[in-house]
């Protein structure tokens, strides 16, 4: 399986949310993933990213990558509950409603951002002469899912849109501070989807460096969600000096990739083995015989009769 995404930088295997979300899930869940770091997302097939190929499945957009990845049994919330798998999509379209918005905003509305760090960087990876048009392409296609979204003008100016992404980019921030505590995933000590969305949107936030940095400066605050983002890269993502994940995986890596991926399917087993026994049809137990000894045979074995 190949996943196509956007490189990385600032310490960051891709500085794209919904590229990292599937990099994360891929670590979490064992999947092996062979990734291709991309210059310009017109060479993908379908002229997006994240982007997975397998055999002759070709497949975008995190969600339905996600989906493909536990059909194929590299399940990362096998141990979930059903309340902790309606929890994990109630905080799921929290992050699409709340906090992804504001991370367009940052990355691709914000002036200053955007002429002093995300176009010269997209640039910079991208070949003449799509490097003056694509940017500016994703800029404005950021600025319309915004004001889908959000609404806009005559409604509402973009100044009111603005002060409304960054309030609600700030409690959707403090609800995930609040909902993590101290521990070190979202549902405890292993990672699951939830946390791979989570990572995915809270990483470029905290690392890229921008000259606008309100957002930024309110999540370095959460001293826990910053160390939930640093624990992920430090324990799943092994960096180059380049800021961008080697191509091939130590074997380290790679042995524990597989244990999990052992453990998925084991557990999956066990599962359909405990559903079989519950729909199997269940026989009361049999009346066993006993044996009487005759009172003409008895210490003779030859002499003896069954009796009911």
């Amino acid at each position: 399986m190949e996943l196509s995404c956007w490189g990385g930088d600032w310490g960051l295997p891709s500085v794209h949310a919904e590229c990292l979300v599937v990099m994360a899930y891929g670590r979490f869940s064992g999947a092996p993933l062979k990734v291709n770091v991309i210059d310009n997302s017109w060479r993908a097939p379908r002229g997006s990213v994240p982007l997975l190929v397998s055999d002759d499945i070709v497949i975008s957009q995190p969600a339905k990558i996600l989906n493909f990845l536990r059909k194929q049994k590299y399940n990362a919330d096998y141990e979930l509950s059903a309340k902790e798998g309606a929890d994990t999509l109630a905080y799921i379209a929290l992050l699409e409603e709340k906090l992804h918005p504001a991370l367009l905003h940052i990355f691709w509305v914000e002036t200053d951002n955007y002429y002093t760090v995300t176009k010269p960087w997209f640039s910079s990876r991208i070949p003449f002469p799509l490097s003056w048009y694509l940017p500016g392409k994703m800029s404005r296609e950021a600025l319309n899912r915004i004001l889908v979204t959000k609404g806009g003008p005559p409604f509402c100016s973009l100044a009111e849109i603005e002060a409304q992404i960054y309030r609600d980019a700030k409690e959707c921030l403090n609800l995930l501070s609040s909902r993590l505590g101290t521990l070190p995933f979202f549902f405890g000590n292993m990672p699951t989807t939830l946390d791979a969305f989570v990572f995915g949107f809270l990483a470029p936030l905290y690392k890229v460096q921008f000259p606008k940095v309100q957002l930024q400066d309110h999540l370095k605050q959460l001293p826990n969600l910053c160390r939930f983002c640093d624990d992920i890269l430090s324990c799943y993502f092994r960096l180059n000096v380049t800021g961008i994940s080697p191509a091939g995986q130590d074997p380290i890596d790679a042995n524990l990739q597989k244990l999990i991926q052992l453990v998925n399917k084991e557990s999956n087993l066990i599962e359909k083995m405990d559903d079989n026994l519950r729909k199997s049809p269940q026989h009361p137990p049999r009346k066993l015989t006993t044996l009487k000894l005759s009172a003409t045979g008895e210490g003779n074995s030859s002499v003896n009769r069954l009796s009911p």
